[in-house]
C-alpha cells in the first residue's frame, strides 16, 4: 500500500491538492464510454510529471484527500498511484509518495522546428543507398512485372493442403520448427529442383527462407564482411543491390549484354569479388540467356578467386519456347554457386516461402551458426508446401501457367507491335512473365511509368534498374502474368499516347 493513502496531509500536499485541477487540466470523463477512470488518472498524472507541472520530489495527495476532491472512490486513486509507481513515475517511503527524479528526456525542452531536425540524422548511412526509386503501387495493377496470374492459382487445392497439414501437424506444428526449414520441404524442394531444374543437392543443403530476399541477405551475411566487392547485373534486380548495400559491401555494377552479364577479363584483377549476383537462366529485367561459355568461364574464374556466385532463378519455370535452360548450379561438380529460389513467382507473392541452396562445404561450415540466425516458423505452411509439390499438384499448376503465360507473352507482343506507336524494340519473352520494351531516350521512361499509375497501369522504368544508367536503358518493363489478354489492346493505345505526351525530341 502506497504511503501517500496514509500519511496525514502536509502543507506540501495541501498545495498539491489545491493544485488538481491544474494539474489534471479537465474532469476526469464519467460518461459511458469513457475509458475507466483509474486509467485515466494515471495518465493525468504522468502527463503532468512528464511535462513537469509536477516537479521532482512533489509529493503527491493522500488518497483519501484527492478521492474526496475529484469525487471518485479511494480504490480508483489507489489503483492509479499503484501504476505510477510500478512505472517507476514516484516513488514511496516513509514520508509519503513523491514524484521521482527522471532523466532530462523528460523535462520540458523548448519548442524546435521540425525543418530543423534531420529525420535522417540518427540513421544508419546505408538507407540512403538503398531507397526506392519509384514507389510501389498499392494494389495489383495491370502491366505490372513480377506478378503472377493469381486468379488462375487453385485455391481450393491449396485449402485441402493447408487442411491436411493442420490436421496432421496439429498442435506440435504451433511450435518453433527446424531453423533451416521443415525437413519435409526441403527434401520435396531437392527433388523438384533436382528434375525440373538440374540442381545437384542433397535435402541437407536446402535452406527454406521468407522468400529470395531473406536468401539473398543471408548470401551476404554468411559470406562476406562489411568493404568486400560484389558485382551485380546492370540494369539488374534491385532486391540483390539492396541486399549488398545492407552488408556494406562495396557494390560495382558489371554490364548486361544479349548474353547475359558481360564481365570483362580485367574485371577480376582490378575489382575482385567476394560475391557476384547474376539471373542467368532469364535475366532480369532485360531477359538475356547467360551463354554456356559465360557460365563456365565465370564458375572458373570465381573458384581461382574465391568468389562465390549467386543464381537467381526466380521465375525459369516458365519457359515459353524450346527446352527449360537448365540451373548454372548443376552445371559442374561443387560449383561455387549459392542457388536462389522462390516461391512468389510459381505460387503467389504472399506465400513469403523461397529457399537458398549452399554448396556442401559451405553448409557444413555455417550450419551450427545459421541454427543460431533462424527461427522455424510457418510450420503448418511448410508442411502444406511439402504436400502441395509432393502431390503433383504444383507441377501441374505449373503447368497451367506456362501455357497462360506463353499464350499472354504472344498477345502482348501483337499488341505492343500494333498499338504502340513510337519507336520501340521488343526483348525478352522466351521466359517469365514481362516483356523489356527499349524506347529512344527521347521518350523518358520514368514520365510515362508515373503517367501509366494515373491510368491503373505499372510498367516499370527500365532505367530505374541500372546503376549506372546508359542512354540504351531507356525503356519498360511490362508484365503480362496478371492482365487478361482481352485488356492489352487497350491498355497499349492508352500507353501509347502517354509515351508521345513525353516526347522530348
Amino acid at each position: 500500500m502506497l504511503q501517500a493513502s496514509l500519511a496525514p496531509p502536509s502543507d506540501g500536499v495541501a498545495t498539491a491538492i489545491d493544485a488538481v485541477p491544474r494539474l489534471l487540466g479537465s474532469a476526469l470523463d464519467h460518461g459511458p464510454q469513457a475509458a475507466p477512470l483509474r486509467r485515466q488518472l494515471f495518465q493525468r498524472l504522468r502527463q503532468a510529471i512528464l511535462q513537469g507541472r509536477l516537479a521532482a520530489g512533489s509529493p503527491l495527495p493522500g488518497s483519501r484527500a484527492l478521492a474526496e476532491e475529484l469525487g471518485i472512490s479511494r480504490n480508483t486513486v489507489t489503483a492509479a498511484y499503484e501504476h505510477l509507481l510500478a512505472e517507476g513515475y514516484v516513488q514511496s517511503d516513509r514520508q509519503g509518495t513523491r514524484v521521482a527524479a527522471l532523466s532530462a528526456a523528460a523535462s520540458p525542452q523548448p519548442a524546435v522546428p521540425l525543418a530543423v531536425v534531420s529525420p535522417t540524422a540518427a540513421m544508419a548511412a546505408r538507407l540512403e543507398r538503398i531507397r526506392p526509386v519509384v514507389a510501389r503501387p498499392g494494389a495489383v495493377q495491370a502491366l505490372s512485372p513480377g506478378t503472377p496470374a493469381l486468379s488462375q492459382f487453385p485455391v481450393a487445392a491449396w485449402r485441402r493442403a493447408l487442411d491436411r497439414a493442420v490436421h496432421e501437424g496439429g498442435s506440435g506444428a504451433l511450435g518453433y520448427g527446424a531453423p533451416l526449414g521443415e525437413m519435409t520441404l526441403r527434401t520435396a524442394i531437392a527433388r523438384h529442383l533436382a528434375l525440373a531444374r538440374g540442381v545437384r543437392c542433397m535435402p541437407q543443403q536446402v535452406v527454406v527462407t521468407e522468400g529470395a530476399q531473406e536468401a539473398l541477405v543471408l548470401c551476404v551475411r554468411l559470406l562476406t564482411n562489411p568493404g568486400d566487392t560484389a558485382w551485380v547485373e546492370d540494369p539488374g534486380y534491385r532486391g540483390a543491390k539492396s541486399a549488398m548495400h545492407a552488408g556494406d559491401l562495396r557494390t560495382l555494377p558489371v554490364r548486361v549484354d544479349a548474353l547475359g552479364l558481360a564481365v570483362q577479363e580485367t574485371d577480376w584483377s582490378k575489382r575482385t569479388p567476394r560475391l557476384v549476383y547474376t539471373s542467368p537462366s532469364h535475366q532480369y529485367p532485360g531477359g538475356a540467356v547467360l551463354s554456356v561459355a559465360r557460365r563456365l568461364a565465370l564458375m572458373a574464374q570465381a573458384r581461382r578467386h574465391g568468389a562465390w556466385i549467386i543464381e537467381d532463378d526466380y521465375d525459369s519455370e516458365f519457359r515459353h519456347a524450346g527446352e527449360p535452360i537448365g540451373a548454372m548450379q548443376g552445371l559442374v561438380d561443387d560449383a561455387p554457386v549459392l542457388y536462389v529460389g522462390t516461391f512468389s513467382k510459381t505460387m503467389f507473392p504472399s506465400l513469403r516461402l523461397g529457399f537458398l541452396v549452399l554448396p556442401a562445404a559451405v553448409m557444413a561450415a555455417v550450419r551450427e551458426p545459421l541454427a543460431e540466425m533462424l527461427r522455424g516458423g510457418q510450420r503448418h505452411t511448410q508442411l502444406a508446401l511439402a504436400d502441395f509439390i509432393d502431390s503433383g499438384q504444383f507441377s501441374r499448376h505449373l503447368g497451367r501457367m506456362r501455357r497462360l503465360y506463353r499464350e499472354r507473352q504472344q498477345r502482348l507482343r501483337s499488341a505492343l507491335e500494333q498499338h504502340l506507336q513510337v519507336p520501340h524494340a521488343i526483348e525478352g519473352g522466351h521466359c517469365g512473365m514481362h516483356l523489356t520494351v527499349r524506347l529512344p531516350p527521347a521518350y523518358p521512361d520514368q514520365a510515362i511509368a508515373a503517367a501509366a499509375r494515373d491510368h491503373g497501369m505499372a510498367p516499370s522504368a527500365l532505367s530505374a534498374f541500372a546503376m549506372a544508367p546508359q542512354p540504351e536503358d531507356n525503356g519498360l518493363v511490362m508484365g503480362y502474368g496478371n492482365t487478361p489478354v482481352e485488356l492489352f489492346k487497350p491498355l497499349i493505345g492508352r500507353l501509347s499516347l502517354l509515351a508521345k505526351a513525353t516526347y522530348s525530341g
